[in-house]
């Protein structure tokens, strides 16, 4: 966690500990803390006011109410076209409302697993309501052209609301309403050194959304649960500083990734870099394979080694399967199997590209 964020939290963890929802001078305290949070978090991603900010427990929820929220608004059931390259939450969002009897469609990808503009907008009708694209793959780091994406998706219907999943760019890319183009558009803390926990939907004024979680009504009326005060400024203190910090990340992170590739295929001559030159990617991404180990037990050395590396989403609740995003780019059930994903984050110096290549050289000198 950001240093930043552990010192806005402290005060809320302690003295400051009131429910905002109350009328005595600690949640005063509280709800002020909320509301400064949330005036700093729309100017930080260019909402036109401070309300049209959700928080929420997550990227996941946010996600859930991005989609689920509109189509259900009103008296319709509106239709959702997503990309096949989708997190888990917006697909599995997606397959809800298709048994609510919402027109699902789903948008296939190039084998970079990329989205077109033009794709997305054959998949669009009047029964649209929702395109959900996201900014930047949480397996593979590719990039979306979201702003493209919107544009030839109100093309052919005017009405759509476009909707993207920020989470894993926020921390290296410029990420706000505006330059993306969208009306709605998710984030979470702990992808730029915030609390786990805790995200935003953030949206352009007048959207009507149906609420996912029912109850009090906290957030006016579009998400019930009291607040997590201490998890709401943890957040908008690092996003505010992963936003501060984004050049120095991008040079150290863009270095350290560089000499780990390039030191890892010095190493292991037949390694195969996933995403290459091909697509742009996120900075902090390295996802690649090595012919004849299988990704499980690559993983389960390199744990030994100290070397913290996945096989895909942190989300789909540690089992080891086929990922729907290799799948979708059309790779080779036995490649897939073999694919591995480590990334830099804010802590990381250009030596640990190294230290991270040299390990994993190491685990595969040991298996072969």
């Amino acid at each position: 966690m950001r240093p930043e964020a552990r010192e806005a939290m402290a005060p809320y963890l302690d003295a400051d500990f009131g429910n905002p929802s109350g009328l005595h001078a600690p949640s005063r305290r509280a709800k002020d803390a909320i509301e400064s949070a949330r005036e700093r978090l729309a100017a930080l991603l260019g909402a036109a006011h401070p309300l049209d900010v959700v928080f929420t427990g997550g990227g996941t929820e946010s996600d859930n109410l991005g989609l689920a929220g509109p189509c259900l608004a009103g008296s319709g059931r509106g239709g959702v076209v997503i990309s096949a390259v989708e997190h888990e939450a917006v697909i599995e969002t997606a397959r809800f409302l298709g048994r609510l009897g919402c027109p699902v469609r789903v948008v296939p990808v190039d084998r970079f697993g990329r989205a077109t503009p033009g794709d997305v907008a054959a998949a669009v009708d009047e029964s649209t309501r929702v395109v959900s694209v996201m900014a930047a793959n949480n397996e593979t780091g590719v990039i979306q052209p979201v702003a493209e994406i919107a544009a030839a998706a109100r093309e052919a219907n005017p009405a759509v609301l476009v909707h993207t999943d920020a989470v894993q760019a926020m921390v290296s890319l410029p990420v706000n309403l505006g330059l993306l183009g969208v009306d709605l558009l998710t984030v979470a803390s702990h992808k730029v050194g915030g609390p786990k926990g805790v995200g935003a939907l953030v949206m352009r004024p007048g959207i009507e959304l149906e609420p996912v979680i029912h109850g009090g009504g906290q957030e006016l009326g579009r998400r019930s649960g009291t607040h997590d005060v201490a998890g709401i400024v943890g957040m908008v203190a690092a996003a505010e500083a992963a936003v501060f910090d984004r050049d120095r990340f991008g040079r150290d992170v863009g270095e350290a990734r560089s000499r780990f590739e390039a030191k890892l295929t010095a190493a292991v001559p037949d390694v195969v870099f996933t995403i290459g030159a091909g697509a742009d990617r996120l900075v902090q991404h390295s996802h690649f394979r090595v012919p004849g180990i299988s990704a499980e037990t690559l993983l389960i050395r390199l744990d030994g080694a100290g070397v913290a590396a996945s096989a895909g989403s942190a989300c789909q609740s540690g089992a080891l399967e086929m990922s729907h995003v290799l799948a979708a780019m059309d790779l080779p059930a036995e490649e897939a199997a073999e694919c591995v994903r480590i990334t830099f984050g804010w802590t990381t110096s250009p030596h640990d590209g190294d230290s991270a290549a040299a390990a994993v050289a190491t685990v595969v000198g040991d298996l072969r």
